[in-house]
C-alpha cells in the first residue's frame, strides 16, 4: 500500500507530492484532466504564451513563489495592475462620455478610492458575517456627502473590485471578503508561461492523467480512492480538486464529511471569472499605458482592458468578465463576445477599431473539472472557513488547494501554501519549501 495519494495536479498538488516524495514517501497524483496545472493554463498555439488560468504573481515581498520562480529560472516582467487598483502604475481612465481624464481629475479620482477605502475599513470592521460587501459599500458612501456622479463611479469601482478579485456579485461577497486582500511589492507576468511552474516541479513524480476520480472511503486504516476504472489504497489522501467540483459532490466521501469540513463547503462560494484576449493587427490604444479603464454606469458591461503585448510581442488586450456576466458570457458564442467587447471599446476609440485577427476565451464556470475559477468568501461565511475546511478528517483524509487558506485563498501562492501544510500534517514534522527545487535544473522560462 502507498503512502499518500494525491487527487489533482494543479499546484497544490504537485507541491504535497513533491515534498512528500523528497521525505522518501511513495506517492501517486490522480488526475482527471488529460495535463498537468488545474487553474493554471498556458496555451501556445499561436506561438506564444496565453495563460487562460493563473496569470500572476500577486506581489513579490514575502511571497514563497517569489524565490522559487526565481531558482527555476522563470523569466518574469513587471505588470503591477493585477489585482484590482485605481492607480499605482498608467492608467487610461475615461469618464461616463468617454473623455480621457487629465492629469488632476485622475488625481482626484485615486483620492477618493483612497478616502473611501479609509472610510470602508471603519465600516467592515463594525460589519457581521451575514452582510455584504454592497450593504457596507453604501454605508460608506452615504458617509462621504459627494455628489452622485463621484459617488456612482467609486459604487463602481467597488462592484468591479469583487468581480474581479472574487469572481462574485458585490452582493453576494461578504463585507469582510478582501479582509486579507493586500498586496506587498510588485506583480509579475510571465511571457514563457505560468505552467512551466507546476510542469517543472512535476519532474520526476507518478502522475497518472485522466484518472477521475469519484469516490474516497476512509478507515481507521486509511483510504480508498476510487476512479472511473480504477481503485487505489493509502494511508493518506490529499483532496486538492477546486471548490467547485466539492460543492457540486462529484466526489462521493465515505463515512459523510464531518459539518466541520461540509459546513465550509457548503458557505464558501465559487466565483467564475473569465478571460479575452483580442490580438490586433496593429495597435490602437496609448504607448506606456498598462490598462485601460471606463468609469461609471458606462463600464457595464466591459469596463478594464489590460495592455499584455509584452507577453505575446504582438499588439494585445486583455479584458475580464466576473460574476453574473462571467457566467453569462460562457452561453454566447465567441463572436458574439468578441463583438461585445468591440462595441465597448469603439465607444471610446471610435469605429476605426479594427476587427482582432486573434481571440482566447475562457469559460471556467463550465469547466467540468473547475465548475468556477476561485474561491470566495461570500456572505454568512468567514477566512476561517478557508482553513477549517483544511483540518485533516480521521488523521487520513486532507483537503488543500486555493480555497483552504484563509490568509491567501484565490491565488496560486495561496495553492502553493496549502499544499506544503498537507505534507507537513502527514509527515508530523517541518518540511523546507527548499525542497520543491531540489534536483532539479532551471527552466530558463521555458519548457524543456
Amino acid at each position: 500500500m502507498m503512502h499518500t495519494i494525491v487527487v489533482g495536479a494543479g499546484i497544490a498538488g504537485i507541491t504535497a507530492a513533491r515534498l512528500l516524495h523528497a521525505a522518501g514517501q511513495r506517492v501517486v497524483v490522480l488526475e482527471a484532466r488529460d495535463r498537468i496545472g488545474g487553474r493554471i493554463r498556458t496555451d501556445r498555439t499561436a506561438g506564444f504564451s496565453v495563460d487562460r488560468g493563473a496569470s500572476w504573481i500577486h506581489g513579490l515581498t514575502g511571497n514563497p513563489l517569489t524565490g522559487l520562480v526565481s531558482a527555476l529560472g522563470m523569466e518574469t516582467r513587471e505588470f503591477t495592475v493585477g489585482s484590482f487598483q485605481a492607480g499605482g502604475r498608467p492608467i487610461a481612465d475615461y469618464d461616463e462620455s468617454q473623455r480621457l481624464l487629465d492629469e488632476d481629475a485622475t488625481r482626484q479620482w485615486t483620492a477618493d478610492v483612497d478616502t473611501a477605502d479609509e472610510l470602508f475599513q471603519l465600516t467592515i470592521a463594525a460589519s457581521g458575517h451575514d452582510e455584504s460587501y454592497a450593504d457596507a459599500a453604501e454605508r460608506t458612501l452615504a458617509a462621504t456627502g459627494w455628489e452622485p456622479e463621484r459617488t456612482e463611479r467609486v459604487r463602481a469601482f467597488y462592484r468591479h473590485r469583487t468581480e474581479e478579485q472574487c469572481g462574485a456579485e458585490v452582493e453576494q461577497v461578504a463585507a469582510h471578503a478582501l479582509d486579507e486582500d493586500t498586496i506587498e511589492g510588485d506583480e509579475v507576468i510571465f511571457p514563457g508561461g505560468y505552467d512551466v511552474l507546476p510542469r517543472t516541479l512535476a519532474e520526476g513524480l507518478d502522475i497518472r492523467l485522466g484518472m477521475t476520480v469519484t469516490a474516497i472511503s476512509r478507515s481507521a486504516t486509511g483510504v480508498r480512492v476510487d476512479t472511473e476504472h480504477e481503485s487505489f489504497d493509502a494511508a493518506h489522501v490529499i483532496v486538492t480538486v477546486p471548490l467547485g467540483v466539492l460543492k457540486a459532490g462529484a466526489i462521493e466521501f465515505t463515512p459523510a464529511l464531518p459539518d466541520a469540513v461540509a459546513g465550509p463547503i457548503a458557505r464558501l462560494g465559487m466565483g467564475v471569472f473569465n478571460k479575452v484576449f483580442l490580438q490586433f493587427p496593429s495597435r490602437f490604444w496609448q504607448d506606456d499605458v498598462y490598462a485601460i479603464r471606463q468609469h461609471g454606469r458606462a463600464g457595464v458591461p466591459w469596463h478594464s482592458w489590460y495592455d499584455v503585448s509584452v507577453v505575446s510581442g504582438k499588439p494585445m488586450l486583455l479584458t475580464f468578465a466576473g460574476g453574473a456576466w462571467g457566467q453569462e458570457i460562457e452561453q454566447k458564442t465567441d463572436k458574439e463576445v468578441v463583438s461585445s467587447v468591440l462595441g465597448s471599446l469603439r465607444k471610446i476609440y471610435g469605429e476605426s477599431v479594427p476587427g482582432p485577427v486573434a481571440h482566447w476565451i475562457t469559460r471556467w464556470g463550465t469547466d467540468p473539472l473547475a465548475l468556477g475559477s476561485y474561491s470566495y468568501v461570500a456572505v454568512g461565511s468567514s477566512h476561517d472557513d478557508h482553513d477549517a475546511l483544511a483540518e485533516p478528517v480521521d488523521g487520513v483524509l486532507h483537503f488543500a488547494g486555493e480555497a483552504t487558506c484563509g490568509h491567501e485563498p484565490a491565488t496560486v501562492h495561496g495553492a502553493l501554501q496549502s499544499g506544503h501544510r498537507a505534507a507537513e500534517r502527514i509527515l508530523g514534522s517541518p518540511i523546507s519549501l527548499a525542497e520543491l527545487t531540489r534536483g532539479l535544473n532551471p527552466s530558463n522560462g521555458r519548457l524543456r
